[in-house]
Formats: C-alpha cells, sequence, structure tokens
C-alpha cells in the first residue's frame, strides 16, 4: 500500500510539535527526534513530518524559501463534517496559527484554510458524498 509523507521545514520544532498534536494529529516517536517529528495524518498512511529547517536543507541543494512570504505548496485535508473543519482550524488558530482567509462555501464543497506558525498552509474542507463520488453535477440533478 502506498504511503504518503507530507514534509515541512519549521523554525522551532517544539512549537510546531505542539500545533500539528492540536490539530489531532498524533505524534509518531518511531519516527521522531531532534531533527524532525513524525505525525500520523490517518490511518490510511498518510503522514505529516516537520524537519528543523537545518535538517530539511540536507534534502536539497536548493535554497529553503520562507512559506510565510512565499507560499509554493498546501496540503488539503478532508474531514467527515464541516463542524469537522471549523474545529480542526479553530484548533489551529489556538495553537498559533492564522486563518490566511475567510472560508469559501461552494454548497457541495466547504473549504477551509490556516497556516502553521511558519507559514505552511493547510487547507480543511468537507465534500458532499454523493458530490465527492459522482461529481458536484450529480448533487445538483438530485436538489431538482
Amino acid at each position: 500500500m502506498p504511503q504518503m509523507f507530507f514534509n515541512f521545514a519549521v523554525t522551532d520544532l517544539e512549537r510546531a510539535k505542539g500545533f500539528y498534536s492540536a490539530l489531532g494529529f498524533t505524534l509518531n516517536p518511531n519516527f521522531s527526534d531532534h531533527n524532525a517529528a513524525c505525525f500520523v495524518v490517518s490511518e490510511d498512511h498518510n503522514y505529516f513530518m516537520v524537519h528543523t529547517r537545518e535538517y530539511f536543507q540536507t534534502f536539497t541543494e536548493l535554497p529553503i524559501g520562507d512559506p510565510a512570504a512565499n507560499p509554493t505548496s498546501s496540503v488539503a485535508i478532508f474531514l467527515d463534517t464541516r463542524e469537522a473543519v471549523d474545529a480542526a482550524v479553530e484548533a489551529g488558530i489556538a495553537a498559533g496559527g492564522t486563518q490566511p482567509q475567510e472560508a469559501t462555501d461552494y454548497g457541495f464543497m466547504y473549504q477551509r484554510g490556516v497556516t502553521d506558525p511558519d507559514g505552511n498552509i493547510l487547507d480543511f474542507g468537507w465534500m458532499d458524498p454523493v458530490a465527492a463520488a459522482q461529481g458536484p453535477e450529480a448533487l445538483a440533478n438530485q436538489q431538482d
């Protein structure tokens, strides 16, 4: 089974551990040390790895940018309800994150973002199960 690891560079590993724990992710101590921390996002083999900037730099010869000034990616995590989306973002804000913009509500899909204290972007979302399985047009046809 494939596994997915999202890797972020952070300036303060302990602060990042507090932030990602507050989002409800579980620290995996077997893959965490003074350079990085591994968080289980889901039992479907999805993980966040937060690395000190110094350690992250060993993965590339290119300079590491500042995601707070020049974001280049975001990670979207879809949850089971709109309320779970709001709860995750509120927990992230309470743990030192910020909400970069207002929530987006498309009816069949709801999204809300939070940045970690270093500026890495996480989007949380919910999608109606019919729209997720068959596309948003299928949901619209059911409502007619």
